[in-house]
């Protein structure tokens, strides 16, 4: 289904462009997209093109077609993602029919990369699996963890990562080894293309452990983060020696909002939408949290979320 009306703005995409990218692709097109009901703040403004492939074909024919025409493609997935309130250019692809997950062997699971984390986690804890603990209260796609190395303090992808399966440009489909990656903190560098599942190599466990762990864990969480209003998880990286969210709350910012953006009252590294918040707004309070944390002192936090699109 395609719904083929475009505003009157600039767009990065021409109409013989568009005939060239979706020729032959079988899943849903919608242009001039909303993006912010598809992110975990709830913010961001239209992209030129969102599609939802009906499958990894369909995603070879697209990527490949989008190299050919050289038109931007960003993949949704991740919760560390902003997208600005002008948009994204180009062509924005949803994973979201992506979701089968199936056990291997004894202790290998392959998911699909639109798998929701907390799906698969389900799905390991009925299996007896233990792996994904980590993986608790995070809304995300397994797509999105993978790109980011994703993670808690109990572990990150890279702890439970057998191996990527990804797209190249050129639409092949190719299978990486964890070992052969380089992982660091949020972090792991792949080659060019688009990540459409994961081998996770899990460990057998008690499954009643299992449901007691995770749900212990998971009322830890709700507890200490807000998980309840829309977020999109930690906003910068922990500096060597203290946390962000430390050296936040030292510098009097908790429960500091410009507009509907507001540093969390349950944890400062935290940046929560009351309900209106725009990506103009995270940005003013972004900059006035690194000031006013450098000014006190002397470290800059380095932003761990993701920033996409035009202002």
């Amino acid at each position: 289904m395609m719904d083929c009306q475009l505003e009157d703005r600039k767009s990065a995409i021409s109409p013989p462009q568009f005939a060239t990218v979706l020729s032959g692709v079988r899943g849903a097109v919608t242009f001039d997209a909303p993006l912010a009901e598809l992110t975990s703040l709830r913010i961001g403004g239209p992209a030129d093109a969102l599609i939802v492939p009906e499958d990894v074909p369909d995603v070879r024919r697209i990527v490949r077609q989008a190299a050919t025409a050289r038109l931007p493609l960003m993949v949704l997935g991740g919760t560390n993602l902003l997208v600005k309130d002008g948009g994204v250019r180009g062509l924005v692809l949803s994973l979201s029919k992506l979701a089968a997950v199936t056990r291997e062997d004894e202790r290998i699971v392959f998911a699909e990369a639109g798998v929701r984390l907390p799906t698969l986690l389900g799905y390991a804890v009925s299996q007896s699996l233990s792996g994904l603990e980590w993986a608790v209260g995070i809304p995300g796609t397994l797509g999105g963890a993978v790109v980011m190395n994703a993670g808690t303090k109990l572990g990150d992808v890279q702890n439970c990562l057998d191996a990527v399966q990804m797209v190249t440009p050129e639409g092949h489909v190719r299978t990486c080894a964890a070992a052969d990656l380089a992982f660091s903190y949020r972090r792991v560098d792949l080659p060019e293309g688009v990540v459409v599942g994961a081998r996770l190599r899990l460990t057998p466990a008690s499954k009643k452990h299992l449901e007691a762990s995770t749900k212990a864990y998971l009322q830890y969480r709700k507890h200490s983060q807000p998980l309840s209003q829309p977020n999109a998880g930690s906003v910068f990286k922990n500096p060597s020696g203290t946390t962000a969210g430390r050296l936040i709350e030292e510098a009097g910012l908790k429960g500091y909002r410009v507009g509907d953006a507001q540093v969390s009252a349950k944890h400062a590294n935290f940046i929560v939408n009351l309900g209106r918040a725009r990506a103009t707004d995270m940005l003013l309070l972004i900059k006035k949290i690194q000031q006013d944390v450098f000014h006190r002192t002397g470290t800059m936090l380095e932003l761990e979320w993701k920033v996409v699109g035009e202002g």
